[in-house]
């Protein structure tokens, strides 16, 4: 009885910053990247990024989640996303470069969620064979997205295509397998703050939790930058 009055009595007079730091364990519920990106000069933006693939079928499973983790955010922190590779077979490197050209264009956002459910849901995506349900053979091609984004934009197939296959997305595709390789992203999706720290999900165990230890590590990254709070929304 006594250890549960003292245990009350501390919740009430610790502050909740201090009582997330008793809660959120490094090396367990999160780790520190041993080599975060440096600092940019004026950084106004902290960033929370899902890694994630088009691929895979957990990413399309957690797409509602990651939607309500972007929603949670405050003002000053927003949500990006980075497409790994590492699953050839899968096709994985095709859907990385995908991505990241309809970036280069301007149409990765309106098209992101649109194309998980193309893929894993309507089966207008050809990934999925939905009599087998295994992964079609062979696997679907730059051109195949290129018709998906050209159904779904004013970018035409064939532009498409032609900066899909140039030396610029080509370097970003080796930047984002280079960052994907420094955070040792272990599968996913998978959650860094602020190219500084990957979430342990499997400990977190719940998204509400992953939710409230994204908005700590915010908060210390933060005060990290010294930047001021963000006015609420």
């Amino acid at each position: 009885m006594m250890l549960l009055r003292s245990l009350v009595l501390l919740a009430l007079v610790t502050p909740a910053a201090a009582l997330a730091q008793l809660r959120w364990i490094e090396g367990t519920h999160y780790q520190a990247i041993a080599q975060p990106p440096a600092a940019a000069a004026q950084q106004q933006k902290i960033e929370v990024t899902e890694v994630f693939s088009y691929g895979c079928p957990y990413c399309f499973q957690a797409m509602s989640e990651i939607r309500r983790l972007k929603a949670s955010l405050p003002a000053d922190v927003a949500m990006t996303f980075l497409p790994a590779s590492f699953m050839p077979a899968e096709a994985w490197p095709m859907f990385q470069r995908a991505y990241l050209t309809a970036q280069s264009f301007g149409i990765a956002e309106a098209n992101h969620e649109r194309l998980f459910v193309a893929i894993w849901e309507t089966g207008e995506f050809p990934l999925v064979d939905p009599a087998t349900n295994r992964l079609r053979r062979p696997l679907p091609t730059i051109e195949d997205a290129a018709a998906f984004y050209a159904k779904h934009s004013s970018v035409s197939a064939a532009d498409f295509v032609a900066r899909a296959n140039s030396p610029e997305i080509e370097a970003q595709m080796k930047r984002a397998d280079q960052t994907v390789a420094a955070w040792k992203v272990p599968g996913t999706p998978a959650i860094v703050v602020n190219g500084r720290y990957l979430v342990n999900s499997e400990k977190v165990g719940s998204w509400d939790g992953i939710r409230q230890l994204v908005d700590y590590l915010v908060g210390q990254e933060r005060l990290r930058l010294k930047l001021p709070m963000p006015p609420k929304r």
